[in-house]
């Protein structure tokens, strides 16, 4: 096929590299059937107008203002494969000229929701501290080991915010019986329901709840809508996991609700990233660390590079993305997450 013939991609991906998220052999396929152009953010808006007028399809997620629209002529999808949706354009202008806005992120739900279980699993039979203390001779033997010890089988649990991570929580503690309320202000009652869960507001998951899972993405409605209020009101012993993102929680009400003893946490994102060497949640007892990377697993990569080449295809063929999860008109700009830095 000539280069003339072949529909032109601007790839931007960072923080991915087309490496990460395609395998060899479909990067092969990419490069044949697509003429793409790497470049970066920065660079994008310096490209020759035949450059910007050819491309048809957008791999990364750069800021657009409506002049580089006005150059980008055969646009026709952006695809973000940093998963966050990023206010970083204008959407009304993009979806007034029929440009698909798609996602990659339901690729990290299944491995950020194995993960979660695994936390819930360590905060309710203390798994990590019980390794410590084993192995500074301090470890206390059978029912001793203990004391707080809690069943996560048959459990109260609640998860706020219910997209596609909250979703897969609730499919990875299906075995565990669980009785399951689910707070989210964006979703019809009847979803939830078909989810086998009970909706439920978000004052009766905090105080009910024995652990909580939170999934919510940041929006301009909810930053930092969890506080020391919603802590003070958890059960005693109860368990806080924060999957999605730091800015929904007030950081420094959580660390002192953990470290009054009432509850447990745990977390694997904060609100500066890397976090600072001195940063006090490091030396806290009852806080799980981990470093943003549950989702970060090659196959996740690649199935994002699949979901890609897959959409490609059916573009190509005139008909609407599917893999990808398109963005919504009424709900993408008052998103609010951070762009992650780091795989």
């Amino acid at each position: 096929m000539q280069d003339v013939e072949r529909p032109l991609v601007l790839c931007c991906p960072l923080p991915r590299t087309l490496e990460l998220i395609f395998t060899p052999a479909r990067l092969d396929d990419l490069r044949a059937r697509y003429r793409l152009v790497e470049t970066t953010d920065e660079a994008l808006p310096g490209l020759d107008d035949a450059v910007l007028g050819a491309a048809r399809y957008i791999i990364g997620q750069p800021p657009l203002d409506a002049e580089l629209l006005a150059r980008l002529t055969s646009l026709r999808c952006i695809f973000n494969v940093e998963s966050n949706l990023i206010n970083n354009m204008p959407y009304d202008l993009v979806f007034s000229r029929g440009i698909h806005v798609v996602t990659t992120g339901a690729v990290f739900a299944e491995p950020v929701a194995e993960i979660g279980l695994g936390f819930a699993l360590s905060l309710l039979r203390n798994i990590h501290g019980a390794d410590a203390d084993f192995r500074a001779g301090r470890e206390a033997w059978g029912g001793a080991g203990n004391g707080r010890a809690r069943l996560l089988s048959g459990a109260e649990v609640g998860i706020i915010g219910f997209g596609d991570l909250g979703q897969a929580v609730a499919r990875v503690l299906q075995g565990f019986r669980p009785r399951l309320r689910i707070h989210d202000p964006w979703l019809p009652d009847a979803r939830i329901l078909d989810a086998g869960a009970a909706p439920a507001t978000l004052d009766s998951v905090m105080t009910q709840s024995d652990v909580v899972f939170v999934t919510a993405a940041v929006t301009s409605e909810n930053r930092g809508f969890l506080g020391a209020d919603a802590f003070g009101a958890m059960r005693k012993g109860a368990a806080f996991i924060l999957l999605s993102r730091a800015d929904v929680v007030e950081f420094p009400a959580l660390m002192a609700a953990v470290a009054s003893g009432h509850i447990r946490a745990a977390s694997d994102v904060f609100p500066e990233e890397p976090l600072a060497a001195d940063h006090p949640v490091r030396s806290l007892p009852g806080f799980l660390l981990s470093a943003h990377r549950a989702g970060a697993l090659d196959v996740a990569f690649q199935r994002m590079g699949e979901m890609v080449w897959q959409d490609l295809a059916l573009l190509e063929k005139g008909l609407p993305p599917n893999l990808c999860k398109r963005a919504e008109r009424e709900t993408v700009a008052r998103m609010r997450s951070r762009p992650v830095t780091m795989n």
